[in-house]
């Protein structure tokens, strides 16, 4: 069962935005591990984060009011699939943007400052797959452009065998501290050092190299799984992946946007397929079984006598594999009477004698003739 993200607020289903927000500063500060010496208070911080993420967004909140946690995820409706927190740090920019960098100025009245080297910047690239590797899953290797670990000095920056010093600015603490009084009281703002850019230290001999900032350029290999039932509108997060941080600092992440070919015989509608499939006149009034193509292989497909041009029928199971969850989706075959343009003189004859005995067609009545797009909504719903 998923998780109340109500209850890791302590609000009531009914609150209003201001009321949510103010709940999750509240929880935020009692959890945020510099007031929290609890072993879970990082993962805890980063959970209220997300209910709180979750339910300021009136359509993410909606989703989870109907669907919960795995409505989020999935996403629906246009709302993009939400993937949660890969680190604390991303919570806490959560929380800074929120309520600025007074937010947590309190935090650090101690001297508890986190210098450090900053994380590396995500890296995006796109593939092209098939639609067949969309159905099956795929491995793929692709060759990306990364901002490297330095080898020589292993990310340090400085020469191997040289030293670096405490930052004279910030006193080794990687971090600037602003104390400001209003009639509100007191706000302490805090910024990187911009001299150490957070690290607390400097460099005395630089890394010839990288000249101090502990990467290099370089192309690298990746290989990515490409899951079942995957779309255009999906994308893969490979974690740490991606641009090494500065001196030292932790990879960010590599984000893959994958874009699905257009399909020669199939056209895909979420996880439903569409194929056109022509018949005879003679399989249409008199009913056939066919064989027609999937994305999978061939199933046999039963035309009902009397099907008219335009009507949809229904493979059950034979369309793409649904990404989040069990199952296939279904394949809907559009049919099309087919009319010959060349005709023997056996087959003109056969012609001209039903034309001797068949009925007129109906006249349509206002109403009673569903347009194509009508048919293929309803095959939808049905």
């Amino acid at each position: 069962m998923g998780r109340d993200y109500y209850e890791l607020l302590d609000v009531s289903r009914d609150a209003d935005a201001e009321q949510i927000k103010k709940a999750y500063r509240k929880v935020a500060m009692r959890y945020h591990p510099d007031r929290n010496d609890e072993a879970d208070a990082e993962d805890r911080f980063k959970e209220v984060t997300e209910a709180y993420e979750i339910l300021k967004d009136p359509g993410r909140r909606d989703l989870y009011d109907r669907y919960g946690e795995a409505g989020v995820r999935r996403g629906a409706g246009g709302e993009p699939p939400f993937g949660g927190f890969g680190s604390f740090a991303d919570a806490v920019e959560v929380f800074m943007r929120e309520f600025g960098s007074g937010g947590f100025g309190e935090f650090f009245a101690g001297g508890r400052a986190r210098p450090g080297p900053r994380k590396g910047s995500t890296l995006k690239v796109s593939v092209m797959t098939t639609l067949e590797e969309a159905a099956t899953g795929s491995t793929r290797k692709l060759r990306v452009s990364v901002m490297d670990r330095c080898k020589r000095c292993g990310g340090a920056g400085a020469e191997p065998g040289s030293g670096v010093v405490e930052c004279a600015t910030c006193s080794g603490v990687g971090e600037i501290r602003e104390v400001q009084r209003s009639m509100l009281g007191q706000f302490v703002s805090v910024r990187p050092c911009h001299v150490c850019g957070g690290r607390g230290q400097q460099i005395q001999d630089p890394c010839r190299d990288c000249n101090a900032t502990g990467r290099v350029k370089d192309d690298r290999t990746v290989e990515i799984e490409i899951p079942a039932g995957i779309s255009s509108e999906d994308y893969l997060k490979l974690k740490g992946r991606g641009n090494a941080g500065p001196q030292g600092g932790p990879p960010g992440d590599l984000i893959v946007a994958v874009a699905i070919e257009p399909h020669e015989r199939f056209e895909r509608r979420g996880d439903d397929l569409i194929l056109d499939a022509p018949v005879t006149f003679s399989q249409a009034a008199t009913g056939a079984d066919i064989e027609v193509p999937t994305i999978m292989g061939e199933a046999r497909l039963s035309i009902p006598a009397g099907i008219q041009s335009g009507q949809v029928l229904r493979l059950r199971g034979q369309g793409m594999p649904r990404l989040r969850d069990a199952g296939r989706g279904d394949q809907l075959v559009r049919v099309h009477v087919w009319t010959p343009t060349e005709l023997s003189r056996e087959q003109r004859e056969a012609f001209e004698s039903l034309a001797s005995i068949e009925d007129a067609p109906p006249e349509p009545r206002r109403g009673e003739d569903p347009s194509f797009w009508d048919r293929v909504k309803a095959a939808f719903t049905a």
